[in-house]
């Protein structure tokens, strides 16, 4: 656990637009925390009296079916809040596991309320992460209706490639390690099933999956495919 110095929320991109009493204010009653890929940062039903924020790394949120299997729900990298919804005094509703060693950043939950009341900027900061929860939840509702399974695996690693790409001579290098297993959580379902989607899409020539990497060839030819074009 360190300290967390006022030039480190100075850099990030989600406190652009705070002022530099706010800036204060937050240093003082937070810290950076280093976890371990694999580690969880709190779990469904937990009480959460920290907002946390990623400095580095990743972490997925997931939540657990009836039969036991876990479903990815969010992946998520530097400046993103992960746990705005604390706001409302409520046990956790999700688990957060550590996808990627990753510091981040911790704050009272209540002194952190009370610093978003003397800057409305740091609560547009908080409101802006609920929305795009709410509408990344809204786009996978969209993509839970009965469609093929490599449909729904190709709208998946066109939107990670989107979030998470690289640009290179083949195509966009999602960068993010995805093992089949990890794949599968997200959509929560058996690995032999995402295997096969994963092979329609390569025999398709759309992607290269190879070391826990996977490769986009054509972002737009991958999108043609999963709209049926």
């Amino acid at each position: 656990m360190k300290t967390i110095k006022e030039e480190q929320l100075r850099g990030m991109e989600i406190f652009k637009n705070v002022s530099d009493s706010t800036i204060e204010n937050l240093c003082s009653i937070g810290d950076v925390n280093c976890y371990l890929k694999g580690s969880h940062i709190f779990r469904d039903k937990d009480l959460v009296k920290k907002v946390y924020i990623v400095y580095s790394g990743k972490v997925a949120l997931y939540k657990m079916n009836e039969s036991a299997q876990k479903k990815i729900v969010f992946i998520l990298g530097k400046d993103k809040i992960i746990n705005a919804v604390v706001i409302d005094d409520l046990p956790a509703s999700i688990n957060c596991e550590v996808f990627e060693n990753a510091e981040v950043l911790a704050f009272d939950r209540n002194k952190f309320i009370e610093v978003m009341e003397t800057d409305f900027q740091l609560s547009k900061v908080v409101i802006r992460s609920l929305a795009i929860k709410v509408r990344r939840l809204y786009r996978q509702m969209k993509n839970s209706t009965p469609i093929k399974v490599e449909k729904r695996v190709a709208a998946k690693l066109w939107k990670l490639a989107k979030d998470y790409g690289i640009e290179s001579e083949d195509g966009v290098l999602i960068d993010l390690n995805i093992s089949v297993t990890y794949l599968a959580d997200m959509f929560g379902m058996p690995r032999e099933t995402i295997s096969r989607a994963l092979k329609i899409l390569q025999k398709e020539d759309l992607i290269i999956h190879k070391n826990k990497k996977i490769l986009v060839k054509d972002r737009d030819r991958l999108s043609n495919f999963f709209k049926g074009l």
